[in-house]
């Protein structure tokens, strides 16, 4: 039979299929049945169907890598108590947040959350025991927390790793040993005053104004302008007390550059300070459950002693004391702490992306759309091909953010004055890359599930608005992987110029031969860990001295510095996305060969993968500077469709090895059809 022919009645089939569908009373009565009528759908757990190959608890310790006890602990808090609304739906308890709550009632309910955990312990040593342990856990209880509601994490993180952040790195013995124990038992409660109606990655722009009186030992804290008023302070509409306001310092006029102050804000009865005005910042796309607000300072008088002094002071008779004389210098040193904030938010987005697959890919196993045949069972939506390449290169790249994210933490908390440099960067390069992940993975999830994505109870589409403030505060996406090209260029002028080896920031590479990618792709070779760090390497590599050149050549035009990177932003952010790309690849292989011989093992090469070639095939760059020939990205295209094909046996069991507790996904993940029956509705 011909192709043309077959086709013909293929088209013919399902033309009778969906006539007898629409008119069923027109069919002959001695015509064939090509369409049964059906039983009603039934749900099915996946775990019947599916099996799980490897240790999936193994598998859980890798991806969550610490304080898996300290999780278990609190994400049972949370499921045992009643103010993390509780509800039945099919025949499962979930907890979230009822967004059918005003801003009004969410913001109440986030902070009764908040004293409830406090009473529990759950912020015991947040501020008072530094060491690597505590700060682990502190990282562990705060991704359980984003996990419940992202409102609750950042209403904790702003009132513990900002606010109180300042407090232990901005200032010394005297803040610390007044604010921190009062601030870790919410006796004070604060919030961080930074980001200003007219500057916001631009910090060294901002508009508060600080004066000293040393007549009286005071400093005077004003707003001079409407682009002043500092804007989305999270806790300042309705909670904090005092804030950290950050201000340019003027000392017997001459500005001395940002520094960083305390103010109470309110008193003890909740009512606002003299001089000072608070406005709300109104309805939001997510995060309602935060009280964001906008403060203007009308000459605040606060004491001396209210200046967080780690990098500067002021005597009591007006003099300007720091032991930095050099102004960027000083500024750098100010901001170097701030990375902490950076580190939160690329671990937070991970866990939202595996809450976003974990139900997509759940569901995508019980639920079922069109038949191949005329007359055979419908077809799980991931069996289909399309399905499997729109949600398992997803899973795949959310697993490698796991281990960058956790590499990430670990760096911190393990840090250094020589290591300071490097988390900058890194954390520059993660934050971004990790968020963006998240919003693309929720947004697929959300197309992946059809309709019940915009049901905010099923938590996928809702998550997307919850999360999308992220690619913006604790510094914009774009600009951080500016920063990221930059700190790589200094390093590669810096190496030429000293005529030596490079030794940092993982540009150690460079100084072996330049790699060579075979000519033709085969399918062993895409998958071998030696090609996969060739070809990103090569990238780097290549970038580096093609952006290094670029700027070299403005400069010799006498463009200035600023204007030169703006002229080259476009190999700075391919640049900035290669460093992304291969040290997270990098830490992924490192996870690999840490595995015993075995099923897992075997699993997490297929996850390496499909993570390396998915970034072959997505980013425009590997064609564009020639690393692949076209022969060879269609090559990369079919290994692509393979390694999802390989991967989707394992599918159950990669999310299930999240870890992350049934009742913090939702009822789409589950019995949906019970979920949404109608004695639902009568209960």
């Amino acid at each position: 039979m011909s192709s043309s022919s077959s086709s013909t009645e293929r088209v013919a089939l399902r033309a009778q299929v969906l006539s007898r569908h629409l008119h069923p009373s027109s069919s002959s009565s001695s015509s064939p049945c090509l369409l049964e009528p059906r039983a009603c759908l039934e749900y099915s757990p996946a775990e019947l169907s599916e099996s799980i190959d490897f240790d999936a608890k193994a598998m859980r310790k890798l991806m969550d890598d610490h304080n898996l006890e300290d999780r278990d602990w609190l994400y049972g808090l949370i499921i045992q108590s009643n103010l993390f609304n509780p509800r039945d739906r099919g025949g499962k308890v979930f907890v979230g947040p009822d967004y059918n709550q005003s801003k009004e009632q969410q913001r109440v309910m986030t902070m009764k959350r908040i004293e409830y955990l406090a009473e529990c312990g759950v912020f015991k040593g947040y501020l008072t025991d530094f060491s690597p342990p505590s700060q682990l856990r502190r990282f562990a209880l705060q991704e359980v927390s984003d996990s419940f509601d992202h409102s609750l994490s950042i209403k904790i993180g702003v009132h513990f790793f900002l606010w109180g952040g300042a407090l232990q790195f901005f200032g010394t013995k005297r803040h610390h040993d007044k604010w921190l124990s009062d601030t870790e038992n919410y006796r004070v409660k604060g919030c961080f005053a930074m980001t200003e109606l007219g500057h916001g990655s631009n910090v060294r722009g901002i508009e508060t104004i600080t004066t000293y009186d040393s007549d009286t030992g005071e400093f005077i804290v004003n707003t001079p302008c409407e682009s002043a008023q500092k804007y989305w302070i999270g806790g300042a509409a309705n909670h904090a007390t005092h804030t950290v306001v950050f201000s340019q310092l003027k000392i017997n006029g001459t500005n001395q550059g940002v520094h960083a102050f305390i103010v109470p804000i309110r008193d003890a009865d909740g009512n606002v300070c003299p001089n000072i005005r608070i406005a709300d910042c109104g309805h939001k796309i997510g995060l309602n459950g935060v009280d964001n607000g906008r403060i203007w300072f009308d000459n605040v008088r606060i004491p001396r002693e209210n200046l967080l002094n780690s990098v500067a002071d002021v005597s009591a008779d007006g003099q300007y004391l720091s032991a930095i004389k050099d102004p960027d210098q000083r500024f750098a040193a100010f901001m170097a702490p701030l990375t902490s904030g950076r580190v939160i938010l690329a671990s937070s987005a991970t866990y939202s992306a595996k809450i976003g697959l974990s139900i997509a890919i759940r569901y995508a196993l019980t639920r079922r759309a069109f038949s191949l045949t005329s007359n055979g069972p419908e077809v799980l939506l991931l069996d289909y091909p399309t399905h499997q390449r729109r949600l398992l290169p997803l899973l795949a790249k959310t697993y490698a953010m796991s281990f960058a994210a956790n590499h990430l933490k670990k760096l911190y908390v393990k840090r250094t004055p020589e290591s300071i440099k490097t988390i900058h960067v890194v954390s520059s390069a993660f934050k971004p890359t990790l968020t963006w992940h998240n919003m693309r993975t929720l947004q697929e999830c959300r197309e992946a599930v059809g309709g019940q994505g915009l049901k905010t109870e099923n938590r996928v589409g809702h998550l997307k608005s919850e999360y999308d403030v992220q690619s913006t505060f604790e510094g914009d996406n774009n600009v951080l992987m500016q920063q990221v090209s930059k700190a790589l260029l200094g390093e590669y002028v810096s190496a030429k110029k000293k005529n030596r080896p490079f030794n940092g920031l993982g540009l150690e590479h460079m100084n072996k031969p330049c790699p060579l990618i075979p000519s033709q792709l085969t399918s062993s070779i895409l998958r071998s860990i030696q090609f996969q760090m060739n070809i990103f390497q090569l990238r780097e590599r290549d970038l580096l001295n093609r952006f290094a050149a670029e700027v070299a050549q403005h400069q010799a035009q006498g463009v200035s510095r600023e204007i030169t990177f703006t002229l080259t932003y476009s190999l700075a952010e391919d640049l900035g996305k290669a460093f992304a790309d291969l040290s997270i690849m990098q830490i992924f292989i490192e996870a690999e060969e840490a595995v015993p011989a075995g099923h897992l093992k075997n699993v997490l090469g297929l996850v390496r993968s499909l993570y390396a070639i998915i970034l072959l095939e997505e980013d425009a760059a590997f064609l564009r500077y020639g690393y692949l020939s076209t022969d060879n990205a269609a090559a990369v295209r079919k290994e692509v469709a393979k390694l999802c094909v390989e991967l989707r046996p394992h599918a159950l069991a990669l999310v299930s090895s999240f870890g992350i507790p049934d009742a913090f996904l939702s009822p789409l993940a589950f019995n949906w059809i019970e979920a949404n029956a109608w004695p639902s509705v009568e209960n």
